[in-house]
């Protein structure tokens, strides 16, 4: 067995990576293990939407100037199909250069993890964990190591993405039986850093500005999913016409589309000792109002700051400390989400009229506003 790690953080993904970064200058040894090759060449063609909060997190790791091709989201319409509600939430209202910025998936990986791999964390490539044992003193983790078992002694476990074979939490689970389809768009009209969130009865329908015009998320429920994925591109520019409006002139798919079911999932409890859920392995939320990553992202944050400066960053008592104090903003974040898609996007007469009322009530009540327009950008501590 090797000599003790303090930290062992499992999974390279994003939030596994800031998790690194935060405890980079820390007096703790860190390994981070990454079952790609460090230089994979991704084809992850996916954007991800983060906050303003979450620039404030990436700027203090270090990584945000050297992060490039972001597009900053200065106005946000939120409306309903076949209804007259809509809000629009713009950065000058709220006081921020912007309310948030669509970056590639792809780009803040790799940006990430070459920040991570300048030095202060062991970078393990290739090594996919296993198994976990624990005691009242330290952990044991057994990973494959490109095909070589080796087993790692460390304090802490930190689990940052999937890591569902190790069944370290109790999950609870609740399939939304909607799948969301993304694709790259083409408008006639320029996004002008606007983005739009349309409630519609299968589900919402997000279009992101990108450099390359827009990212769609449209989601319904599967069935119809699936049907719009089969359709070819002018049947599906038609549907997608139909769908959102002329708003933008006319609008048409540009390159693949691909699905992706949606369920939520998250821990309630930590489920061993000297282990943590963070990111994608604590939950896993509807994408409306783009809110999962920036959680995991707060989530990899705050963990850094409890446990950088401890003696033993894996003491149970810490932890539950960690994970109580991230309990209302998870709490919270889980709820707005699975309210937005229980309250807006359903076929109920009753729920969509008094949906199209709340929508026109958060245009006209400026408090109100003001409080998503927060909750969207820092979480429920906004």
């Amino acid at each position: 067995m090797s000599e003790p790690y303090a930290i062992v953080i499992a999974g390279g993904g994003p939030v596994g990576a800031a998790l690194a970064l935060g405890l980079r200058d820390s007096s703790h040894r860190v390994a981070l293990l990454e079952s790609r090759a460090v230089d994979t060449v991704t084809d992850d063609t996916r954007v991800i939407a983060l906050s303003h909060g979450s620039r404030l997190i990436l700027e203090r790791l270090g990584v945000w100037q050297a992060l490039r091709d972001v597009t900053p989201i200065q106005t946000i319409t939120v409306s309903q199909q076949r209804r007259f509600g809509r809000v629009e939430l713009t950065a000058a209202e709220a006081r921020v250069p912007a309310l948030g910025y669509v970056a590639s998936y792809a780009a803040l990986q790799r940006t990430l993890m070459s920040a991570v791999t300048g030095g202060g964390v062991d970078v393990l490539s290739g090594c996919t964990a296993r198994e976990f044992n624990s005691t009242a003193d330290h952990a044991t983790v057994t990973v494959d190591d490109d095909g070589v078992t080796r087993h790692l002694l460390t304090s802490l476990l930190a689990l940052a993405d999937g890591g569902e074979s190790l069944r370290l939490a109790p999950m609870e689970e609740r399939d939304y039986r909607q799948s969301a389809l993304v694709c790259d768009v083409i408008s006639e009209a320029p996004h002008e850093n606007r983005a739009f969130e349309r409630f519609t009865p299968q589900g919402p329908l997000a279009l992101l500005p990108t450099p390359r015009g827009w990212s769609l998320v449209w989601t319904a429920r599967q069935a119809r999913a699936n049907a719009l994925a089969m359709l070819d591109d002018a049947q599906f520019n038609a549907e997608l016409q139909a769908a959102f409006g002329n708003l933008l002139g006319a609008l048409r798919v540009s390159g693949a589309r691909q699905l992706f079911p949606l369920k939520l999932k998250h821990a309630r409890r930590p489920g061993a000792p000297r282990v943590v859920l963070i990111g994608n392995a604590a939950q896993s939320l509807h994408p409306v109002a783009g809110q999962g990553f920036n959680l995991g992202l707060r989530d990899a944050w705050e963990l850094a700051r409890a446990v950088r400066d401890a003696h033993d960053p894996g003491d149970p008592l810490r932890i539950n400390t960690y994970f109580g104090e991230r309990r209302f903003d998870r709490t919270a974040t889980i709820l707005f989400t699975d309210t937005l898609i229980r309250l807006f996007s359903n076929d109920i007469p009753l729920l969509d009229r008094l949906s199209s009322a709340g929508i026109s009530a958060l245009a006209a009540i400026p408090p109100a506003k003001n409080l998503l327009v927060r909750r969207m950008m820092f979480g429920a501590h906004g």
